[in-house]
């Protein structure tokens, strides 16, 4: 052992003891366990009882698993306990080991406990040795290896298969299913739970054994369950008779379902009642010390589970309660556009997630959808995600473009007093000429479906996810674009629809499009599909979807249009307005003039911005007609016409309108009745 780690432990100045000759003659082996620092010296008799060498031991107790099987500790653990809690000065056992070649050797132990002055225990001193064959072919190693093998079976079974249980009614049904009724060795069990100082029957026993007016009881009546809340003591029912005679009232309504003995026990989790568990027999004529003892202790391991399943309820209910009312209560109507929603709660953790949808009513025929999810599955997770949603819905309805509705909700969710953070994708739609603006925080890729069933992934550019962007200073959104035709519908969603246990990602987007392709024409029965078809699969995290699909009525009609308001002084509205025009040059088919749009429309917008003294509403338009063209319209509250003038060969100003001139096919000035407008339009490619 490290002589450091030994001094600053502050060992007793006799430690470890020194075994006498005598235990070594006769093949044992020695320890000493001082507890105040938890190290255990073992000597090498010791050692080559546990099939260690020097070199494998640290002199730390936790070593030793390694060659002790799991319910072998367990025992020896809880022996040690009870010795030292009830003040005995020594105990005993039988143990068995694994050597490092996977046989088992029986062992035995003895330790003697020091203690203080107080009676603090300080130290144990022992010894250890192979006891294998001495109970070879004893009386005392079978009926050890019985005993041994019933407890085990009956803790384990019972606690293994209570693991699983999540809720009241699931523990209700490992303990009411035929193994579950095997492992306590009853025909049949009855339950109660406190509720509001009653008793709730919750477990109605065998089949007619509902006693009518029983299913609410005080805890003062005469029954067996209320008297065991009432007492906090274990009620054993050895006969028919002492059933009869002990409860009148209840005898009468269950004496013909045969029981010939029962056992009773309260169920108490931190020092208080929360129910009661019968347990009834019909070929138990009484109980022994040990059964007793067992069955109380089961007992205690059921009223363990029952209120995890208790809290686990109540958490659920607040954290689905919470997530309700967090999620919007209605889908908004909105003209040009068809909207389903779905949301599936997860069924790990506390069954409620971060992820959620939103849909935003925006100005201008415009619309906003959101599809998000926050770190983790709890209350805290609800509560982010409700907070992120609403700033989200406030940044949008303001008029920021998306990239800044992302940045900002990302400050936002690095500044607020949480570890979490959050994956999200922002679209913003115009309904009219089917440009969508696509923002992507660390989110999967969005879908889009065809009119005639095809699925394809929208690639989308993405950044960090909000949170992480702020606290890395990378808040740089970018946007990209795509058209919505008349018929197809955007599928937005959170990871849990295409993760699966043993798949990667792509293989879970490649089965989302074929179940997209192949599903119902209706939105909100394809939504429901796609959270049935986690179920199926046997998927365990929470799942937001939304689908909008855009309306045939709203096909492009001359007039369509995308506008912003640029306001002086404000450059995110300027840059706002550039991010527009680029979007929708691109998804009109105008790539190759995209540069040229782009200059004019800035040009224009920056010379209404200087020379007035109000903003600019910039719109841009796709008009039809014999040649297909891109109109920009700049409109300012300025009477006065703009006019070409030299720059001079120094100037730095005066180039705007003869860049104008150079790059579109034609523009000029409209009077407006509260201003002007001035124009410039494109002549592009006809649409495919």
């Amino acid at each position: 052992m490290d002589d450091r780690v030994a001094g600053a432990l502050s060992l007793p100045d006799d430690w470890p003891a020194h075994p006498d000759l005598s235990l070594a003659l006769n093949r044992m082996g020695s320890f000493d366990w001082d507890l105040d620092s938890g190290l255990m010296h073992m000597d090498q008799p010791a050692l080559d009882v546990f099939d260690l060498s020097a070199e494998e031991y640290d002199d730390r107790p936790e070593t030793l698993a390694m060659r002790v099987p799991a319910d072998e500790a367990m025992r020896l653990d809880a022996m040690v306990s009870q010795a030292l809690k009830s003040g005995r000065a020594n105990y005993g056992a039988y143990f068995r080991i694994q050597r490092s070649d996977g046989t088992l050797r029986w062992t035995h132990t003895q330790g003697f406990v020091r203690r203080d002055a107080s009676g603090r225990p300080q130290r144990i001193i022992g010894i250890v040795r192979d006891a294998t064959q001495e109970l070879a072919d004893s009386t005392a190693r079978r009926e050890l290896d019985e005993e041994r093998q019933r407890r085990t079976s009956l803790v384990e079974g019972t606690t293994a298969a209570l693991a699983h249980a999540r809720t009241v009614r699931d523990v209700i049904e490992v303990l009411k299913n035929s193994e579950g009724m095997a492992l306590l060795g009853a025909t049949s069990l009855v339950m109660g739970l406190i509720e509001a100082g009653r008793i709730h029957l919750v477990a109605d026993g065998p089949e007619g054994a509902f006693v009518p007016g029983t299913r609410y009881t005080r805890t003062d009546e005469q029954y067996p369950m209320s008297e065991v809340v009432r007492t906090l003591t274990p009620r054993f029912i050895e006969s028919a008779e002492d059933f009869a005679d002990s409860y009148p009232v209840l005898w009468p309504h269950i004496s013909h379902l045969g029981i010939r003995s029962a056992a009773y026990l309260p169920l108490i989790a931190q020092a208080r009642p929360i129910g009661a568990l019968g347990l009834l027999y019909s070929d138990k004529g009484g109980f022994t010390a040990d059964e007793r003892n067992l069955l109380v202790a089961l007992g205690s391991s059921i009223a363990q589970s029952l209120q995890r399943a208790m809290l686990y309820e109540q958490e659920h209910d607040l954290a689905e309660g919470l997530q309700q009312a967090m999620l919007p209560r209605r889908i908004p109507d909105v003209p040009g556009a068809q909207i389903a929603v779905r949301y599936r709660s997860a069924r790990l953790g506390r069954d409620i997630g971060g992820d959620w949808y939103d849909v935003i009513p925006l100005p201008g025929g415009r619309v906003g959808a959101v599809i998000g999810d926050v770190q983790g599955h709890d209350t805290h997770a609800a509560a982010v995600m409700g907070q992120l949603r609403i700033v989200l819905r406030a940044y949008a309805a303001e008029g920021h473009s998306p990239a800044t509705v992302m940045a900002r909700a990302s400050v936002f969710l690095h500044e607020l007093d949480t570890d979490r953070f959050a994956t999200c994708t922002y679209a913003e739609a115009d309904l009219t000429t089917g440009v969508v603006q696509l923002v992507r925080a660390g989110h999967v890729d969005p879908v889009v479906r065809d009119a005639d069933g095809g699925c394809r992934k929208v690639p989308v550019e993405g950044g960090l996810p909000l949170g992480l962007s702020a606290e890395f200073g990378r808040l740089e959104y970018p946007v990209s674009t795509v058209e919505l035709d008349p018929g197809q519908t955007m599928v937005l969603f959170t990871d849990g629809l295409v993760e699966q246990p043993g798949a990667d990602l792509d293989e879970g987007m490649q089965l989302l499009t074929s179940m997209i392709t192949n599903g119902p024409q209706d939105l909100q029965e394809l939504a429901n599909r796609l959270c049935e078809s986690v179920d199926e699969r046997g998927g365990e995290d929470d799942v937001a979807v939304l689908l909008l699909r855009r309306k045939a009525a709203h096909a492009p009609q001359p007039g369509g249009r995308l506008q912003q308001h640029v306001a002086q002084n404000d450059p995110e509205a300027l840059s706002s307005a550039r991010h527009m025009i680029r979007a929708a040059v691109r998804a009109w088919g105008a790539r190759d003039r995209a540069d040229e749009v782009e200059l004019a429309a800035d040009e224009l917008t920056t010379n209404a911005l200087m020379h007035t003294d109000g903003g600019a509403i910039v719109t841009i338009r796709v008009l039809t007609g014999p040649e297909r063209r891109l109109r920009v319209d700049v409109e300012d509250r300025s009477s006065a016409l703009p006019r070409r003038r030299d720059a001079g060969e120094s100037g730095v100003s005066g180039r705007g309108l003869m860049l104008v001139d150079q790059l579109a096919d034609a523009w000029g000035v409209e009077s407006r009745g509260t201003g002007k407008c001035v124009w410039c339009e494109f002549v592009i490619p006809p649409r495919d």
